[in-house]
């Protein structure tokens, strides 16, 4: 490594390390008036509004975001545009969250008046204490920094991560505060891998037991590869009577070509697994995705079987559970 590769890593680490530290302080700051800013954001009925202007405005759009995700609706409004058409967004009696690292921001100081018509509590994020907006806030948190990270110490960087850090923990007490479980995190992402786990279930992903490769004891090996061809799904079902009495995967047949000698007269009794680890339609995909991968040895296919009688209905892989159907 060169010596302004590494003159590089020192001065990154020192940004990390710079962040970490003001990080630290914030939280050995918090006192009661961080409980009360949580009281004043759980409002059973309406939203919090968060603004700011900058990067204070930027960090803001983050942490409305993060509050809507885990359960507390919200909406970043524009301190400058509020003014001009964006204070439609406020509604009576929305508590506000303002953010601003130097405690003075002309646009928030604006908005004051206006909010306080409207019914609105404040809460402040803000890098001064000691600024005219902390003044006039129900609840002033302290964002302040010794330092920013960057080399000349004046870019939002530190006191950015501070602001994040501060709503992310507002965010997260009021998950804990409102009982938000990582089902209703779920209906949150129904786009994301976690939503389609809980929101989903096999019946949903599963293939048809008639698109799926289904084969009797006494099947050949070439008719029992032929089926398999024909419903390329990485295994075969073996039936009685609608019953699943085995399993033979993918890995079965190449197994049994690596180590048997007389393939051709080797029939599906032969080679199946009896007695595999069934899913049933009901169950949500989270719970079948954790059957299959919280093993010893993870499976990559899961027979649906009915709760009733125990007939087949057709057959989960894991594939299907991560990657989503496009068509």
């Amino acid at each position: 490594m060169s010596l302004s590769q590494t003159s590089e890593i020192t001065d990154a680490r020192r940004v990390l390390e710079t962040e970490a530290a003001a990080i630290k302080l914030a939280a050995e700051r918090l006192d009661a008036n961080f409980v009360r800013a949580v009281e004043i954001l759980d409002v059973p009925h309406g939203k919090i509004v968060v603004s700011g202007l900058g990067k204070s405005g930027h960090v803001g759009r983050k942490i409305a975001a993060t509050f809507c995700s885990t359960g507390s609706p919200a909406v970043f409004m524009h301190a400058g545009e509020a003014v001009h058409g964006d204070l439609g967004v406020h509604q009576s009696g929305n508590p506000t969250v303002f953010l601003s690292n130097s405690g003075s921001t002309s646009e928030l100081l604006a908005l004051v008046p206006i909010l306080r018509c409207r019914g609105s509590s404040l809460v402040g994020i803000l890098g001064n204490l000691d600024g005219v907006l902390a003044q006039k806030m129900d609840v002033a948190l302290d964002a302040s920094v010794c330092r920013e990270a960057d080399p000349l110490g004046i870019v939002p960087t530190a006191s950015f991560v501070v602001t994040a850090a501060l709503g992310d923990a507002l965010a997260s007490s009021l998950m804990h505060k409102r009982g938000f479980s990582e089902e209703d995190y779920a209906y949150t992402h129904p786009g994301g891998q976690l939503g389609r786990s809980w929101t989903l279930s096999v019946n949903d992903l599963m293939h048809p037991v008639e698109k799926v490769a289904c084969c009797e004891e006494g099947t050949t090996l070439r008719d029992l590869v032929i089926a398999m061809t024909e419903y390329p799904l990485g295994a075969a079902c073996i039936i009685r009577d609608g019953r699943l009495l085995g399993l033979i995967t993918d890995g079965d047949l190449r197994r049994a070509l690596r180590e048997q000698e007389d393939i051709l007269s080797l029939k599906a009794s032969a080679l199946m697994s009896t007695g595999p680890i069934v899913v049933e339609p009901g169950v949500s995909v989270g719970a079948a995705l954790r059957i299959m991968e919280e093993r010893p040895s993870q499976i990559a296919v899961l027979p649906v079987v009915a709760p009733d009688d125990g007939s087949l209905l057709g057959l989960l892989r894991l594939h299907d559970i991560y990657t989503p159907d496009e068509s």
